[in-house]
């Protein structure tokens, strides 16, 4: 798994819409694509891993009522490889991931707290990103890619007949079911 990958394949996404024949295999590949990046902005991050630790810096912010730095990282699920050090190089161990437990609860870490001191200039190596897709994931992109399936009949969003009674509005409002599957792994980024 790299950075950003594809969360489901096309052959997946052909087997849950019960499509039978191979007309449809380059849509289901580029929905399989644009449906992972819906995820991505949905929940403010990718559920990838690179494939070495790379160093990162990041913006730090002092708590003077703590006398705490607390610096927001990116999703890092493995502390292998992980290296806190200053702009001399100098490598700092007296820092803290949070939330706290969060390996144990199928969690990743989203900060770095040091005690005690402010350091403006650091970085941080780690291997960033997520050691397997969340399990939820996938299903929020089947309910996704049936939408776009169904999309495909519905070219003006929508579908049935007025005539028949049957008309029915597709809605340009994400699914319900696509939010709430997502919903624990939207990630809320704040501004400084």
């Amino acid at each position: 798994m790299g950075w950003a990958p594809d969360y489901v394949t096309g052959p997946q996404l052909k087997t849950y819409l019960n499509i039978q024949h191979e007309d449809d295999d380059l849509w289901l590949a580029n929905w399989a694509t644009a449906v992972s990046r819906n995820v991505d902005d949905f929940c403010g991050r990718q559920f990838g891993q690179v494939s070495v630790v790379e160093a990162r810096t990041y913006e730090p912010k002092w708590d003077s009522n703590e006398c705490k730095t607390y610096v927001e990282i990116d999703d890092l699920q493995t502390t292998a490889g992980l290296i806190v050090a200053d702009s001399d190089g100098t490598v700092i161990t007296d820092y803290t991931l949070r939330p706290r437990n969060a390996i144990l609860k199928g969690k990743i870490y989203t900060q770095l707290v040091l005690p005690g001191r402010y350091i403006y200039d650091f970085s941080i190596t780690g291997k960033w990103g997520w050691n397997s897709v969340p399990a939820s994931i996938p299903t929020a992109l089947y309910i996704k890619a049936s939408r776009l399936n169904a999309r495909r009949s519905s070219p003006f969003g929508i579908a049935g007949s007025p005539t028949d009674g049957s008309e029915l509005r597709l809605l340009a409002q994400l699914d319900p079911d696509f939010k709430t599957t997502l919903t624990p792994f939207k990630r809320e980024w704040y501004a400084a």
